[in-house]
């Protein structure tokens, strides 16, 4: 399998009047990602709403994603479940639709429960079953515990598991992960205020929602960094940092779809129960992007 790396956007779902996955904006914004040079995206992750999300329409969007973004660039589905059965079936469902690789978040309902050995266990029996590579994906923000290093460790000699992506932002959790992999398979952040760091540690990129409305930011950070150019990945890193922090971090879904939509992409509002940012919330988006040059309405 060809290495996975670059800079993904894990793209959010537009959502019509009607409530439903928006399909034509979904394609038009994928088209116009990766005209701008992405090396490929995410789809049904954390910023596309993947919770709110049913089957068929995880399926849509894999398909529909399929139809655009082009064979020489990655295709990742996010298809973490409670169950290792409903993980397994979208991780089938997902391939059968074109997806190249698996992001498989922890399940967390019974957290209690999921020890190292259940979380092993867990993983591995996707990573045997998947059509696809995996790659496991850290986000306690939501899952509310981390996979353990120890665990990430065990799976990384496995054929089937690609890597780790990361989106604690904490730099012991990322130090644990990289010597865990020793070498064995790709570490991605996803704390794009982080970036910079990470690349330099032997991060192979990112799935970094702020790519989606800062891209050229991101890839020129991402390529000084691959470069070796430490003071131009820092200067990048120290523009793109606030706005990752705020409308990402802060605002979090209801933020990244008012910066799509002054950004020339379709964001929309979000699924029920997320609601849309007020009018506060929109001028400070406006004004947080206004210095790099990117709002065009």
């Amino acid at each position: 399998m060809r290495r996975l790396e670059g800079i993904f956007p894990p793209v959010a779902t537009p959502f019509d009047a009607s409530g439903a996955v928006a399909c034509d904006a979904f394609r038009a914004n994928l088209r116009t990602l990766m005209a701008r040079g992405l090396h490929g995206v995410v789809v049904a992750g954390s910023n596309g709403e993947a919770p709110l999300l049913d089957e068929a329409e995880r399926t849509c969007l894999v398909r529909c994603a399929r139809e655009v973004v082009p064979a020489d660039r990655w295709l990742i589905a996010g298809i973490g479940g409670e169950s290792t059965r409903q993980t397994i079936a979208r991780a089938k469902a997902a391939a059968e639709h074109g997806a190249d690789v698996m992001l498989v978040a922890s399940p967390h309902y019974f957290g209690p429960q999921m020890t190292p050995a259940a979380l092993l266990a867990h993983f591995t029996a996707v990573a045997e079953e998947s059509p696809k590579p995996i790659v496991l994906y850290n986000i306690p923000k939501y899952v509310h515990f981390a996979i353990p290093a120890d665990v990430v460790a065990a799976l990384a000699g496995h054929p089937n598991v690609a890597g780790v992506k990361d989106s604690s932002g904490d730099e012991a959790q990322r130090a644990g992960y990289l010597g865990a992999l020793a070498g064995r398979g790709v570490f991605l952040t996803g704390a794009a205020h982080q970036l910079a760091d990470a690349m330099a540690e032997g991060a192979a990129g990112g799935i970094v929602a702020v790519s989606q409305f800062a891209t050229a930011l991101t890839l020129r950070l991402y390529e000084r960094a691959r470069a070796g150019d430490v003071e131009g990945a820092r200067a990048a890193q120290a523009e793109l940092s606030p706005i990752a922090r705020e409308i990402v971090g802060g605002m979090a879904v209801p933020g990244l779809k008012v910066a799509m939509d002054l950004t020339g992409l379709v964001g929309g509002p979000p699924r029920p129960p997320l609601l849309p940012l007020d009018d506060a919330g929109r001028a400070r988006v406006r004004e947080l992007l206004a210095p790099l040059g990117v709002l065009v309405g």
